[in-house]
């Protein structure tokens, strides 16, 4: 019977760790992770779609894997030489031997640390590059989506993916995939190595294997559950604040602050919550294999000891000090690989799971593209002509119904209406930031669905109601980091739209630091930054959508003057409110509902005395109004 005992010690040891392997299967499965991602990814397509951002340097990851199996050797060849100076202080020995062993233990150790030193620069500037690029490719993506694409995804989203998440698999490249092959290669090793030092204690090691198996296989079913939920609350809180931040004057206003601050206690409790699960899950897993560790120690010291303290022998042989000692150290040396391959196991859950919201961004198909036949235009006349046009934001919904009207090269055409009619959407499409459902679209007499998109908006320029200005300077804000210019074509255009007067009571003039949107100027100044650029890029058709509807009365004058100028470059569209800045437009074009009702000069609507007349007069009566209580006071 005493034969058999270390048999009924690998039975209890089975029957313990199948128990424990229940109870914490059980108590994950009622633990609900909320999936929220779009799409899953699996495995293989992630590592097929990330290869090619290694693929340029496959000869740094081979010089890589030269020094990891070099590095390898120190941790297969330490336990043998650490034995075998158990074994000379065992026996006799010359301290000239134990020198020598000593020697060798530390050649090798110091090898295996400059190798060690080598591959994390190599990687770390390997991974550098594959970040830039994924980096580069998705911006370049998010570049080509359309408008109404943009409008669907939040901007915080958008910034996690280009920020966080790239990082996350940039941490694969440089740490995870080449560590966990050389822990891979180093469990091979040292299993090899114990083979030949001794099968029948290497058989008892194996017996735990399985259950390190089992437990990993399911448990990646969690870790990578869990890691996509953290991902997404990750991604919540990233586009709540990008929103909140950017309205907390509003916030601030409305006395809002408590109300915004529980949603984001609440969204903020969410990311805990996931985290607390990821915690879980790995809180069981990395225990667990650290228990099958302890365990086959014991054994190993059960077995050996048993021989020793009985006299007996295990499989027809006495277990050896050194052999003892060797495969201790083995133990440690193919367990502790496991143990960290848990942990990179936990970053590679966490890279996949950044890879499929990456891949999510990358599998959205411009909604806008050229057509294989597209032609390049360098020079347009400014003619415009809708045909029959129809289009809907949202299937069914239409904004615009069977509008056609026609533009001369270098008229001035006006639109106006109530909010909604459509006014705005006409200057959206002629750029093609839109697909129209129905009719047509020309430029100078051709399709713009038959010219390259970069081509047609090369000859636009738009000044909107609500100026952007990027941080930076006013020079680089004008010429839009295109170096091209100088700056007597600067200041020309800043002259000939009025804006060199502010500009050259600034201390720091064209330097002059623009902070963010442009909150260290004012809604006129902003305004004549860009007519300025506008000017600048010299386009051939001028789109211009309520520019001049926030400004003050002396700002306005400046502006109008520019308007002025302008008319002289080339066709411009004006989208305006205030019928009197409109007044000497070649065409006037009043829209309802989608639809032209009214089209002619300012005299000719007048004198139809339709809608258009209604308008004016109802504006001039409000002017006269708002003049004489100026005046009373």
């Amino acid at each position: 019977m005493a034969e058999f005992t270390p048999l009924y010690i690998v039975g209890a040891i089975v029957s313990f760790f199948t128990v424990i392997f229940v109870a914490a299967y059980i108590t994950l499965k009622r633990r609900k992770a909320v999936v929220t991602f779009d799409r899953n990814v699996p495995d293989r397509e992630i590592m097929a779609r990330m290869l090619p951002y290694a693929k340029p340097y496959w000869k740094s990851f081979l010089a890589v894997l030269f020094m990891m199996l070099v590095a390898t050797a120190y941790d297969i060849a330490a336990p043998i030489i650490v034995g075998d100076i158990e074994k000379l202080i065992k026996d006799d020995f010359e301290l000239r031997e134990l020198f020598i062993k000593v020697g060798v233990y530390a050649s090798i150790l110091i090898i295996s640390l400059v190798s060690n030193y080598f591959q994390s620069i190599i990687l770390q500037k390997t991974g550098q590059r594959i970040l830039s690029a994924l980096r580069q490719d998705l911006f370049t993506h998010i570049e080509s989506l359309s408008h109404n694409q943009l409008n669907q995804i939040p901007v915080g989203k958008l910034v996690t993916r280009v920020t966080n998440d790239t990082n996350a698999i940039s941490m694969m490249f440089t740490n995870i995939l080449v560590n966990m092959i050389r822990n891979v290669f180093v469990i091979a090793g040292v299993l090899a190595a114990m083979l030949l030092l001794n099968y029948e204690l290497t058989l008892m090691i194996l017996c735990f294997i399985p259950f390190l198996v089992i437990f990993t296989v399911i448990f990646r079913t969690f870790t990578r559950r869990v890691f996509r939920t953290v991902k997404d609350r990750t991604t919540d809180i990233n586009t709540y604040l990008s929103e909140n931040l950017s309205g907390i004057k509003i916030t601030q206003i409305f006395n809002r602050e408590d109300a915004k601050m529980e949603e984001f206690l609440e969204k903020s409790n969410g990311l805990k919550a996931a985290r607390r699960n990821m915690i879980l899950v790995f809180g069981i897993f990395r225990p667990m294999v650290y228990m099958l560790y302890i365990s086959s120690v014991l054994c190993l010291l059960y077995l050996c000891g048993r021989g020793y303290i009985r006299n007996t022998h295990f499989l027809g042989q006495t277990i050896a000090s050194e052999t003892l000692v060797t495969f201790y150290m083995y133990i440690s040396k193919f367990f502790n690989p496991i143990q960290t391959l848990a942990e990179q196991f936990n970053q590679l859950q966490s890279a996949f799971a950044s890879a499929e919201k990456i891949f999510t961004i990358f599998d959205m198909e411009p909604e806008l593209v050229d057509e294989p036949d597209a032609i390049e235009l360098d020079h347009i006349e400014g003619e415009i002509e809708f045909r029959d046009v129809w289009f809907s934001y949202v299937p069914g919904e239409w904004v615009l119904k069977g509008v056609s009207f026609h533009v001369k090269p270098k008229e001035t055409v006006a639109f106006v209406g109530a909010t909604g009619s459509g006014k705005t959407t006409i200057l959206s499409l002629i750029c093609r930031n839109y697909d129209i459902q129905k009719g047509q679209i020309l430029i100078d007499g051709i399709d713009i669905k038959h010219i390259k998109i970069s081509s047609l908006r090369r000859h636009f320029g738009q000044m909107l109601q609500d100026v952007f200005l990027f941080s930076g300077t006013i020079r680089s804000n004008i010429v839009l980091r295109e170096d091209s210019f100088t700056d007597d074509e600067i200041w020309q255009a800043c002259r000939y739209v009025n804006a060199d007067h502010f500009i050259n009571k600034l201390d720091g003039g064209l330097d002059e630091v623009v902070r963010e949107r442009g909150n260290n100027f004012s809604a006129g100044q902003r305004q004549l930054l860009s007519f300025a650029r506008t000017i600048l890029h010299r386009p051939e058709v001028m789109i211009l959508d309520e520019a001049t509807a926030n400004i003050d009365t002396e700002t306005e004058l400046l502006i109008q003057d520019s308007l002025e100028k302008m008319k002289n470059i080339g066709t411009m569209l004006v989208v305006a409110h205030r019928l009197s800045t409109i007044q000497h437009s070649d065409n006037i074009i009043l829209l309802s509902h989608g639809v032209i009702r009214e089209q002619g000069t300012h005299q000719e609507l007048l004198h139809k005395k339709g809608r258009y007349y209604r308008l004016y007069t109802l504006q001039f009566n409000e002017q006269q109004r708002a003049l004489a209580k100026k005046t009373a006071q």
